[in-house]
């Protein structure tokens, strides 16, 4: 009798807690490849434009950006709006929180995500990479502090858009479709009588 209601108990449990994500071998790859070129043409530029080991270009939450942008594409969390909102409007706290309270880095590093957080909820952009950006620009090299604004344009404006341009033609071939509402909406035009 207890081994019955184990197994009957297990079996539940196990269907409530784990579900296996049933992904083909093609997306898989379509995923690999649009997250290796994308990361890839950022270290190109990083690379071939700027001094071998400062890595301006290749931020962290770049790497985060691509796990939801390629691999979970039907995420809200990875649609363009909270994509490119989301890391520029972090990136304008970090930086801001760096300028206001340079030597405290503790408190500007903390204060920069939270801040971030509550701005991307506010407008509707919330992307969880953001946040490492915020805190990168608080916390980054001497290279990344002496920027200053210019952050917020180039690597992260940038870099987002590269990422954003590579998702939009990975994620639209086969049956991927990304961003899952079309960008540009068609205006309903009041009907001529």
């Amino acid at each position: 009798m207890p081994k019955q209601i184990i197994r009957k108990h297990y079996r539940r449990a196990r269907y409530v807690l784990y579900r296996e994500t049933l992904i083909d071998a093609k997306e898989h790859v379509l995923t690999f490849i649009g997250s290796f070129i994308g990361i890839g043409l950022i270290g190109l530029l990083n690379s071939q434009y700027l001094v071998a080991n400062d890595n301006l270009f290749m931020i962290g939450s770049f790497g985060a950006s691509s796990v939801l942008i390629y691999g979970i594409i039907n995420s809200p969390l990875a649609q363009p709006r909270n994509l490119i909102g989301g890391h520029v409007i972090s990136a304008i706290i970090g930086v801001t929180m760096l300028k206001i309270i340079p030597n405290e880095v503790w408190i500007a590093g903390a204060l920069a995500v939270s801040i971030s957080i509550v701005a991307m909820q506010i407008t509707k952009t919330l992307h969880p990479p953001g946040g490492a950006t915020a805190l990168i620009a608080v916390t980054g090299g001497a290279k990344i502090k002496e920027m200053g604004y210019l952050y917020v344009f180039s690597p992260v404006f940038t870099g987002v858009m590269i990422l954003f341009l590579v998702a939009l033609v990975f994620n639209n071939m086969r049956h991927r479709h990304y961003p899952t509402k079309p960008i540009f909406r068609k205006r309903k035009h009041p009907k001529q009588e």
